[in-house]
């Protein structure tokens, strides 16, 4: 199963994603991850992201489909993944497509998680995170014991600067503008399947599960 994850800032992409790497033994790749790797074992894709990093650019689209189709190349892509994160333009998507194409390996499936922004504002400005530890606590939906203090370990609990109000609307605005368009993108290509991102993560796991082997 070869397929695509998309949703919005809050969605619950990353913990989606783990539940179908479980349920179909399939590796989640996350573009970010695989590009640190590249720069850390100085690949020859990873220098030449690496010369538009240092001078503050933006690594163009070719280097990183570059570096996520040498990824997909690898054993444990053989039976599927899950792309995270990636494609967040048409653009890119058509480069990817062409990469696919090139290794005769097309997309399956592409899921969209879909959530209403009221609710990943919600989500997201309710998000508290310890200043000691990983843990993350929310003010509604997962408190911790004690306002302000992780039950972990005892740490400040904080609001993270892109969980700000501000910061939520302008991700959220990056997001209808240059990432939404890839449903429509991906509908015209019949292989889009919507799922309601609301509820019991379970249940979510199901809706994914029917869009994808229905």
């Amino acid at each position: 199963m070869r397929m695509i994850l998309l949703g919005p800032p809050g969605a619950g992409k990353g913990t989606q994603a783990k539940d179908l790497v479980n349920k179909y033994g399939i590796p989640q790749i996350s573009t970010g991850d695989i590009l640190r790797k590249n720069l850390a074992d100085k690949t020859p894709l990873g220098i030449e992201a690496k010369s538009y990093m240092d001078k503050g650019a933006l690594v163009p689209d070719s280097v990183v489909v570059g570096i996520v189709k040498e990824r997909l190349k690898e054993s444990d892509c053989a039976k599927g993944y899950i792309l995270d994160g990636f494609p967040r333009t048409v653009p890119q998507a058509e480069a990817l497509e062409a990469a696919l194409a090139d290794m005769n390996t097309p997309l399956d499936k592409v899921l969209s998680i879909e959530v209403a922004d009221s609710e990943l504002i919600e989500r997201l400005s309710g998000r508290r995170t310890c200043r000691n530890c990983p843990t993350g606590f929310h003010v509604k939906f997962k408190p911790s014991k004690v306002e302000g203090v992780c039950d972990a370990c005892g740490g400040e609990l904080y609001q993270r600067d892109d969980d700000q109000a501000e910061a939520i609307a302008n991700r959220l605005k990056t997001y209808h503008s240059s990432t939404a368009p890839l449903i429509e993108y991906y509908t015209k290509k019949g292989i889009l399947r919507a799922v309601n991102g609301v509820g019991d993560m379970s249940v979510i796991l199901d809706r994914m599960v029917k869009a994808l082997e229905g």
